[in-house]
């Protein structure tokens, strides 16, 4: 099997052109791609997969063999490889719940490779999620006591599940409140039967934002695209940006997050690197797999200039 090594934002996984899809070969290789002890690991698996209706169709693995309806930072790296593989700078990738546009886009740092992806579909019903509190039908920008006394949360799906909370700096520079709700509202809980991807935002600037997300199925994650452009259209929403183009930092780097309203609908873009680390082949070894040959790109080092640029950054705020 040859699969690229990618990333969105630091959000790390690998991706294989597959003919089919089959989850009882899948799920242990995902397991096992993304073991911190092979190859320093992933956060999950891209498979790309025929579609009927679109130019490819993207499946996203999480770590522990979950499967995500979506995710933003794997898109882009998606769509970066089906383009370059059609020869186009547009196409349409299939996804759980929805096909989305995506395009090659003007890099965000000096030359690195940058797409931008559609996010949709955008719901606030709780049952979307489905998250129950209190016999809400919406969480929209309030305090929910029963999590914390001094955060306005939001619950939104795009479509992953987000619970997004607009916080002061302490919760950022010390996680553990985030992480201790986050682990309980993806285990057995009352309110989040099927988890929930939970972030913490800090507004930075009428412009900026910087987002932390307890990613469901994988944890503290550098980054998650799904959870950045829910943050962007949250503070978007609630006034703590007054521009349609957000930048959102995060332990990986930052992304561009366009939104756009009309009433009740939203057009969302999510627009960032999309970065080969290498190539890699693994070949099946009794119960398990192997790598047989790797080869990396130098594609990383562009990156990093990027990552040190937004850590100089964050350096001002966090």
């Amino acid at each position: 099997m040859r699969l690229l090594k990618v990333h969105g934002s630091s959000n790390t996984f690998y991706l294989f052109e597959a003919l089919y899809d089959d989850d009882a070969n899948y799920v242990p290789l995902t397991k096992w791609l993304c073991n911190p002890s092979n190859e320093g690991g992933a956060d999950g698996l891209l498979l790309v997969l025929p579609s009927e209706n679109a130019d490819a169709k993207m499946r996203v693995l999480n770590a522990d063999g979950s499967e995500a309806s979506m995710c933003g930072n794997g898109l882009r790296c998606v769509a970066r490889y089906v383009c370059e593989k059609l020869g186009v700078e547009e196409a349409v990738i299939e996804t759980m719940r929805a096909n989305l546009h995506v395009k090659k886009a003007q890099p965000i740092f000096e030359e690195l490779p940058t797409y931008a992806v559609e996010i949709s579909p955008v719901s606030f019903e709780l049952k979307a999620l489905p998250m129950c509190y209190n016999d809400l039908s919406q969480i929209r920008h309030q305090v929910l006591t029963k999590f914390a006394p001094d955060i306005l949360f939001s619950a939104v799906t795009v479509p992953n599940p987000h619970l997004v909370g607009i916080v002061e700096a302490s919760y950022i520079k010390d996680s553990a409140h985030q992480e201790q709700l986050a682990s309980y509202l993806n285990e057995n809980n009352e309110f989040c039967p099927d988890g929930v991807n939970v972030s913490y935002v800090y507004p930075m600037s009428e412009h900026e934002i910087f987002v932390r997300t307890y990613e469901r199925g994988v944890g503290f994650t550098n980054a998650c695209g799904t959870a950045m452009t829910a943050s962007a259209l949250i503070a978007n929403l609630e006034h703590y940006v007054n521009v349609p183009l957000v930048t959102v930092y995060n332990p990986g780097g930052f992304v561009q997050c366009h939104v756009q309203t009309y009433e009740n609908q939203y057009e969302l873009s999510l627009i960032g690197n999309a970065t080969i680390i290498g190539y890699y082949e693994v070949e099946p070894i009794a119960n398990s797999f192997v790598f047989s040959n790797c080869f990396l790109t130098k594609e990383q080092v562009q990156y990093e200039k990027c990552d040190i640029f937004a850590r100089n950054k964050l350096g001002q705020y966090i």
